[in-house]
């Protein structure tokens, strides 16, 4: 697929994906939407990517939802669908895409994200801002709810009433509350703050596993939602054992007793656990007869 609305730029195993639309601030598009989750597809598959990075092009990094439709933006039904009938949320078609990841996923938030920019953020593993940065959850200033599966996300990462505070007022605020709230790692200088986001990455990359970095960000995030600890020690038994059977573990113990480097050999396209992927996505009929053929976001109509 040819990018028209976001850079895919891949050096030294690290994929940085750039929202493209500079004189929009990066508004949200359905067309971003799929060239999103086609790059992600992309880097799943491609082994020489070990690490993603994302960031806005020019002064913003997402200024949410195209709103060009003006009032009936988000009317679903003025797009041609009917009352009642499920439709799928376009943002959160793309989080359940970053949350299938098999590689880390790093957000350089490079300034002004709100609305989707700041929701589609959540399922990234952490999040870093420059000091030009603003988020904002507007959503109850735009008469709208939250999406992107951010009710999942969000009161996970920052606690339920930090979610519910951001979510109720919808007010934009600045990176230093984001760092005081939880919702990034780190606030660092503008201009350091690629950089910064691709020296996390090769810790990530320079003495670690792919597959084992791969079983740990789907054990992690998987076990959010456990009901009980027994959860985790089934997974966690099984994906250790698979793992120490095999050459990673093998090369793992031999460089740390000869004091060198690890030459890790496995590889995440071909060498993942046979019961991967163990935690399946539902299905989206909630319960109400529709054309799976529309189960989609609304934003590809119109």
């Amino acid at each position: 697929m040819a990018y028209e609305t976001i850079l895919y730029d891949v050096e030294d195993q690290i994929l940085t994906i750039t929202l493209n639309r500079p004189d929009r601030l990066n508004a949200f598009t359905e067309q971003m939407r799929v060239e999103v989750i086609d790059a992600m597809d992309r880097a799943d598959a491609d082994d020489n990517v070990r690490a993603i990075i994302f960031t806005g092009a020019g002064r913003g990094y997402c200024a949410g939802a195209d709103l060009s439709r003006g009032g009936g933006t988000f009317n679903y039904e003025e797009r041609g669908y009917k009352p009642g009938e499920v439709v799928r949320d376009g943002g959160g078609v793309m989080t359940l895409r970053l949350y299938r990841s098999t590689k880390p996923i790093i957000g350089a938030i490079n300034g002004p994200s709100v609305g989707i920019g700041s929701t589609m953020q959540l399922p990234m593993d952490i999040r870093i801002a420059s000091e030009k940065a603003r988020f904002g959850f507007v959503f109850a200033q735009r008469g709208v709810v939250p999406e992107a599966c951010s009710s999942y996300f969000l009161p996970r990462l920052v606690g339920i009433s930090q979610a519910l505070d951001w979510g109720f007022s919808g007010r934009v605020f600045e990176a230093d509350e984001a760092l005081a709230g939880g919702l990034v790692k780190e606030v660092v200088p503008h201009d350091d703050l690629i950089p910064r986001a691709r020296e996390i990455a090769r810790t990530y990359i320079d003495k670690s596993s792919a597959v084992s970095v791969a079983l740990i960000r789907q054990m992690f995030w998987g076990c959010l939602s456990a009901d009980h600890p027994m959860e985790a020690h089934q997974i966690d038994s099984r994906n250790m054992v698979y793992m120490g059977a095999n050459a990673d573990a093998q090369e793992g113990v031999s460089s740390f007793l000869e004091k060198r480097a690890p030459q890790f050999s496995m590889k995440v396209s071909q060498d993942m656990p046979p019961w991967y992927p163990w935690v399946k996505e539902p299905d989206f009929a909630d319960g109400v007869d529709a054309d799976p053929s529309r189960l989609d976001d609304g934003l590809k109509k119109g």
